[in-house]
This record gives C-alpha cells, structure tokens and sequence, in this order.
C-alpha cells in the first residue's frame, strides 16, 4: 500500500489495522513507541489517550511522529511512515470520538471514558495528518 499523499490513501496501511504502534519523540530525540487503537476516516486518522499520559506530554512539545500497523502488544506489522499529530477541540473532538466509539464499542465507547471520568482525567483525541513536507 502507498503511503504517498497524491495516491490520497496516505493512511492505506492503517484502515484495517485495530492497533497502531505510535512513535512519539522525547526532546532529546529518543523514540517511544506506544500501540493505540486507531481508526481512519477519508485522508486522517484518530486516535486518543488521556491528558496527563507520556504521550499526550511529548505531541505537546513536537506534533511529528512515526506510525505503524501493529499488534496489540505494539509490535508493527506493517509499514512505518511519518505523520503530524493535532490535539482536536469541540466538534472535530466530539466526532473523532464517535468514530473511535463506533469501531470499538464496549472498549471506547463504554469503558475507557467510564476510566478516565472515575480517574479524573480528561479523554483527548487526535488526529494524524500526513507531515507537510510529504505535500509538498
């Protein structure tokens, strides 16, 4: 599958994937990978975590990142490529949530925000776009 922004399926790879490992970046450079559940919807991607986790830390300070098909243990089963992060707010948030409650009802759309309200933390989605230096 191509990972070429004018092919327009530059998240090809992921579509059927359940699990992506996410490589977020420390300042110092080092790589963290993390599997996520993922879930694409025409040329983005989304994903979510918790406001307080490492991985919502580090896309505050560097939105590049490296995503892969995985398994759930967050080993790749397909091809790495880069991507660019963005925290969504209000509607774009709230659909983002739909769609990742909507591909994984009872873990996403029951449970993990059931977690993250008894742990008072606040749920955030994001969305993957490929890096602007892939449209150009």
């Amino acid at each position: 599958m191509s990972t070429d922004p004018a092919a327009g399926d530059y998240f090809g790879p992921l579509r059927t994937a359940t699990y992506m490992c996410l490589t977020t970046f420390r300042r110092s450079g080092q790589p963290v990978p993390t599997p996520v559940h993922v879930v694409t919807d025409g040329a983005a991607a989304y994903f979510r975590t918790w406001d307080v986790s490492g991985k919502a830390k580090r896309l505050r300070h560097t939105a590049a990142v490296e995503v892969a098909p995985s398994t759930i243990r967050g080993r790749p089963s397909g091809p790495a490529f880069q991507a660019e992060a963005r925290l969504l707010t209000g509607a774009e948030s709230d659909r983002a949530a739909r769609l990742i409650a909507a591909r994984h009802p009872v873990l996403h759309g029951r449970l993990i925000p059931w977690v993250h309200r008894r742990r008072g933390w606040v749920t955030q989605q994001y969305r993957l776009d490929p890096p602007a230096t892939a449209l150009s």
